[in-house]
């Protein structure tokens, strides 16, 4: 059964500004971020640049929300953003940007 509830997102790069989007979709995208960005002291380079991010979330996404991927950019950069302006990411000022969930205290 498919969920139609929305959910609201933020975008770090337009604040205030809101748009709702799936839930279930927005849900299973977080989880696959959240898998696949290491956190700030698990690595030393200290994040996942936005093409490694887009490559290692394929592995965890239903095939039933995004068959063989498709549109699944599009709500990994939604996704990260909401989380960027949550707090649940960081991005680095380094060339390419690399992403990185803050440890406690960060």
């Amino acid at each position: 059964m498919t969920d139609n509830s929305k959910t609201v997102v933020e975008n770090i790069n337009c604040p205030g500004k809101t748009s709702r989007v799936n839930t279930e979709k927005y849900k299973a995208m977080k989880a696959a971020l959240l898998q696949v960005v290491p956190r700030s002291n698990d690595v030393p380079q200290r994040g996942i640049t936005q093409s490694e991010m887009l490559l290692a979330i394929q592995a965890f996404l239903p095939n039933s929300l995004w068959p063989n991927g498709e549109k699944s950019g599009w709500w990994a950069k939604t996704v990260q953003l909401d989380l960027e302006a949550k707090s649940l990411l960081k991005r680095t000022d380094t060339k390419p940007l690399r992403w990185y969930q803050p440890s406690s205290g960060n």
